[in-house]
């Protein structure tokens, strides 16, 4: 170490050409800082930057992350000339080819040297551009994770608990129902699939010769009798036959959310994050995992090397937390198994009913129990996989539970063909009549799904009252918020496909029993919600036309001297107003939540004590409240018919244009940050493969030249510098500054995630990294201030600048001659201020000389 600090030094001192050395630190590599430079010297130094040795090489490197909804490299980097210098077709690093010419850094126009980066002759570091955006817009096949909103939806709610340190059961016990919600999403969705193809299908339009007559394609499938089709009567028209043959639908559905999820996590959770730091010994280890499990209450059960626990941090810092591999797998294998078990259970049902009348042969009922028996046990494996072990973030968990990961599907598989073979089997006189079965399951998976969100939301208010902080989303109720959408979301499409599948099969609406009650009363809540969700989007925008005017004056002010323009003021004023609609999204959120608590413990209510649809339930009353119930359910039929239909046109369209896969890429972008820790068949954390790219860059970079880096985020980029950050050596983050922009860091995640990004969190991420700097308009309906105050990091300045100006300017003038737009939310880099303050972070970071080491004593040569 100590002839790598000589040699470090001896380097900066040849580059350097500046004030006395006294005034400022040396940074040796794996070293920390040996003082801070005083603060009011930055801007003069800054000043100097353009024409200190500018032809000389230098050690600068802009890293810039760009956000939602993807870019180019050239537009990144200003130029038509760029190379990949790292990386791959799904997430690479770019730089202008000039610089890699220049440089000799390894490319597809550069050599293969090792000098370090040089200066860009226009002024500023050397840039380069991480480009991520194909890890959620890239192939077609992507298009297929619109199969899978509502399992993102129930992921985030993992991730939104309050932050409550010293709380680690509590902590275990809120993962632990999310898990078990996450799970009821599952058997619904796979139990949904059931009840078109086995109860709608095979079980009541395959007997009805008036319905097989519409349906040609369902005569061999008819039973034979009076009105059947020719061809009705053979081999599987018997009603267990049916029903095995129209399980292959489900089980395909299941084998495809199987395969997608397998597929994602081989080329997402599979890539490894930097090694951390070298072990500490045994009993530091002990104590801090310890410490680590105390305040966060993570699953894993053996002490974590290399773990860096922070008490007021944040856990992405650990060294396993964007390494979720082995708990993908074990959810995967036990939600497979569910969705395998959940088909067995809707073939072997009604069979096993049918074997239960008096004088059945005694043979098959003892068989049927014995299959429900099984059935319920793979349940009860099932439910323990889920609830045994959450995330291991302490450590980089590489370990696979493979025989538990093999097994369970395969077993639920087994048992499967057993039913299906046990269904199959020869039953004289069973007849198909109404509805299928075992359809009341809807209605308890949707009252335990209450339950368990209920519960959810007491550990979520326990958690809160911890740490109580205002400005987080609802309360603490974000997460149970979140969890109740997801659970109303698959509970209305499950409802609305069945309701317009039956309308397909059946369009007089006489020949069929139809999709259970439960179902269509789930669909035809849909009008009144869109009443609410009307009148509070009207309520919000006459708040936004009421803080419009009131800022016209504050928008006058700032711009003085200038001729009024009031259509100007008026579109600056208006940009401001709507850009805080983004702080009305809790007000959203809770008014959505209410209404749908209250209108499904209506549909609940409603279907259990009528056991019939709305309008059946509304026959005898009075004529204003039958007209009600008959237009939700025809409205909500059609709906969620138009919603189905939009949803595969949008799916087939996104399948074929990058453009439209990009759109639907930035609904990915926000929802899928996360690591799959409910869900594993949500659609995969890109931040996975994004996170460890970065800090592997990093640290690279800065072990291999010694030089400064300036992380710089835009948007969304800017929450994955900040956990790049987060995950570098401490030896590195001392060489690297952070400079975001528009960024939601505080905003959104602060708000939504604050056990993650709370206050405690981004002063955590001050304090380690070298510098920060953030960069916010008022009009970004997005991007804000974080919020950390000055000497929160002992003498470095406030994190926030000063709200740029947008426009940039009011009217025309000499600058200026035609009129400014209002980027809002984008374009930071085109603002002044931009350059400026990356010039200071890369002044903060630059090591100084030490004072002149003394020359050896030479022995007298007489």
């Amino acid at each position: 170490m100590e002839r790598a600090q000589d040699r470090f030094v001896k380097q900066a001192a040849e580059r350097y050409e500046g004030p006395e050395p006294d005034r400022y630190d040396v940074r040796a590599p794996g070293g920390p800082p040996l003082g801070n430079p005083p603060l009011g010297d930055y801007e003069d130094r800054a000043a100097q930057w353009p024409t200190r040795r500018a032809a000389e090489p230098e050690t600068d490197l802009e890293l810039l992350v760009h956000g939602v909804g993807g870019t180019t490299p050239e537009k990144m980097l200003g130029d038509p000339r760029t190379v990949r210098v790292s990386g791959d077709d799904t997430a690479a690093v770019f730089r202008r080819a000039e610089d890699v010419e220049d440089t000799g850094e390894p490319g597809e126009a550069g050599g293969a040297g090792s000098a370090p980066a040089g200066r860009d002759p226009r002024g500023g570091p050397v840039r380069e551009a991480y480009v991520w955006c194909n890890l959620t817009s890239g192939d077609g096949s992507r298009a297929l994770w619109l199969l899978l909103l509502p399992f993102m939806v129930v992921n985030l709610a993992h991730w939104m608990r309050p932050a409550a340190p010293g709380r680690p059961r509590t902590v275990r016990l809120y993962g632990l129902l999310v898990r078990l919600t996450a799970l009821t999403l599952t058997v619904l969705l796979v139990a949904a699939v059931c009840e078109v193809a086995l109860d709608l299908v095979a079980w009541q339009c395959a007997s009805v010769p008036a319905c097989v007559r519409r349906h040609s394609w369902l005569g061999f499938l008819a039973p034979a009798g009076p009105g059947a089709p020719a061809g009705a009567g053979g081999w599987w028209s018997a009603p267990g036959r049916r029903l095995a043959l129209a399980a292959a639908v489900p089980t395909a559905l299941t084998g495809l959310l199987w395969y997608l999820s397998h597929r994602t996590w081989s080329a997402y959770e599979s890539h490894r994050p930097l090694t951390p730091d070298p072990e500490p010994d045994a009993a530091a280890t002990g104590r801090d995992a310890a410490a680590a499990e105390r305040d966060t209450g993570t699953d894993a059960t053996e002490p974590d090397a290399g773990a860096r626990p922070d008490p007021g941090g944040s856990a992405l810092a650990r060294p396993g937390f964007w390494y979720g591999r082995r708990l993908v797998a074990r959810l995967r294998a036990a939600h497979t198994a569910a969705g395998l078990l959940t088909v067995a259970a809707a073939v072997a049902v009604p069979a096993a009913r049918f074997d239960r009348r008096p004088g059945g042969p005694a043979v098959l009922d003892v068989l049927g129990w014995a299959l429900i028996a099984a059935l319920a046990a793979g349940a009860v494996a099932v439910a323990g996989v889920v609830c045994r072990r959450g995330r291991s973030e302490r450590r980089l968990d590489r370990s696979l539970d493979r025989h538990l990961d093999r097994c369970l599907p395969l077993g639920a598989l087994v048992l499967l063909l057993l039913a299906l073979l046990y269904a199959g089997w020869s039953r004289p006189g069973w007849q198909s009549a109404g509805r299928l079965p075992g359809v009341w399951a809807f209605g308890v998976l949707m009252l335990a799904q209450g339950l368990v969100i209920v519960a959810l939301a007491v550990v979520a208010r326990v958690l809160y009252r911890r740490r109580p902080d205002p400005r987080t989303g609802m309360r603490g109720l974000g997460g149970p918020a979140v969890a109740l959408l997801a659970c109303a979301l698959g509970g209305v499409i499950s409802g609305g496909v069945a309701q317009r599948v039956a309308d397909w099969l059946d369009g007089t609406r006489a020949l069929l029993a139809g999709p259970p009650a439960l179902l269509t009363w789930q669909a035809s809540v849909i009008p009144p919600l869109i009443a609410v969700l009307l009148l509070l989007a009207t309520a919000l925008a006459v708040r936004t036309a009421r803080l419009a005017r009131a800022e016209r004056a504050r928008v006058r002010r700032e711009y003085p001297g200038e001729p009024e323009d009031p259509p100007r003021t008026r579109a600056i004023a208006h940009a401001r107003a709507m850009a805080t609609l983004t702080d009305s999204v809790p007000l959203v959120v809770a008014v959505l939540t209410a209404t749908t608590l209250l209108l499904g413990a209506v549909a609940l209510a409603g279907a259990a004590v009528t056991g019939k649809t709305p309008d059946g339930a509304a026959h005898r009353t009075p004529h204003l409240v039958q007209a009600v119930a008959e237009t939700s359910q025809a409205l909500g039929s059609w709906l969620v018919g138009l919603g189905f239909v939009l949803f595969v046109t949008w799916g087939r369209r996104a399948y074929k244009d990058a453009s439209a896969r990009r759109t639907i890429g930035i609904l990915w972008d926000v929802g899928t940050f996360w690591p799959r820790a409910a869900h594993p068949f949500a659609p995969p954390c890109y931040a996975e493969r994004a996170v460890p790219d970065l800090t592997w860059r990093m640290v690279t970079w800065t072990r291999r030249t010694g030089g400064r880096l300036v992380l710089s985020g835009h948007s969304q980029g800017s929450v994955l510098a900040a956990a790049a950050a987060w995950q570098l050596p401490p030896s590195v983050r001392t060489r690297v500054a952070l400079l975001t922009y528009g960024s939601p860091l505080e905003r959104l995640y602060g708000r939504w995630f604050p056990a993650h990004f709370g206050p405690p969190a981004l002063a955590a991420l001050h304090r380690d990294i070298a510098c920060w700097r953030n960069l916010y308009r008022r009009t970004d309906p997005i991007g804000g201030p974080v919020r950390i105050p000055a000497g929160t990091a002992g003498t470095a300045p406030e994190v926030d600048h000063e709200p740029l100006p947008d426009p940039r300017a009011y009217g025309r003038t000499l600058d200026h001659p035609l009129p400014a737009p209002i980027l809002g939310h984008s374009d930071y880099p085109s603002d002044p201020a931009f350059a400026r303050e990356r010039a200071r972070l890369l002044t903060r970071l630059l090591p100084g000389l030490p004072a002149q080491r003394p020359d050896p004593v030479r022995s007298d040569p007489s």
